[in-house]
């Protein structure tokens, strides 16, 4: 039977996803400065939990769910919004974030790939929900997912099965680039909540 994890151990993993969310952060920062450079885009927003303090939660891990211990919530992905005047170069613009993501490792030892980076696409003239940009490199691919209705009548425009774009998805994003007023901001600026001690940590020792 697995020994209970150890506070230091519940410290570890607490480190663990608190250097998750930064790395997303620093790729959030790399693919937003690249797709900023195309016209289009208008606004960029981060949201999910890579744009707030991370929360203690039991995960969904052994064996700290069996045990019902709490760690810092496990960041999955990147949540980028963008709004766009048009959808005529997406291709272009899932190079860029593949490029973006993949010099991160060079230039900062980060290794975040780019289909963990998702960017959810909305219009400019109404807010309305377009798709997801698609992680691959041809449309289609072939893939299965390929198969659901509507994926790729727009080349590279991604659709998912049943999604629907929450209406409150956005109540907390945070605004990353704004073309028409000039705002910009880094998501490795952004609060990341401290890993805290006390009654909260139920583990065992400090072995």
């Amino acid at each position: 039977m697995p020994r209970r994890p150890s506070r230091r151990d519940i410290a570890e993993e607490d480190r663990l996803q608190l250097k998750q969310q930064r790395d997303f952060r620093v790729a959030a920062d790399a693919v937003v400065a690249a797709l900023a450079r195309f016209p289009e885009v208008q606004k960029i927003a981060l949201f999910g939990s890579v744009a707030r303090p991370l929360v203690r939660e039991v995960p969904r891990f052994q064996p700290y769910r069996r045990l019902g211990i709490e760690v810092l919530h496990e960041c999955s992905d990147v949540d980028l919004a963008v709004w766009l005047t048009s959808v005529d170069r997406l291709r272009e613009l899932g190079r860029a974030r593949s490029q973006a993501t993949s010099r991160l490792f060079d230039l900062v030892g980060v290794g975040v790939a780019h289909h963990q980076v998702d960017v959810f696409l909305l219009a400019v003239s109404d807010g309305r929900y377009l798709g997801r940009l698609c992680s691959f490199a041809t449309c289609p691919k072939g893939k299965p997912d390929c198969s659901v209705p509507g994926c790729g009548a727009t080349p590279f425009l991604k659709q998912h099965k049943g999604f629907v774009f929450a209406t409150d998805a956005l109540d907390n994003a945070v605004i990353l680039f704004d073309r028409q007023s000039g705002a910009r901001a880094m998501a490795v600026a952004l609060p990341s909540q401290p890993v805290p001690s006390g009654a909260s940590m139920l583990g065992g020792s400090d072995d």
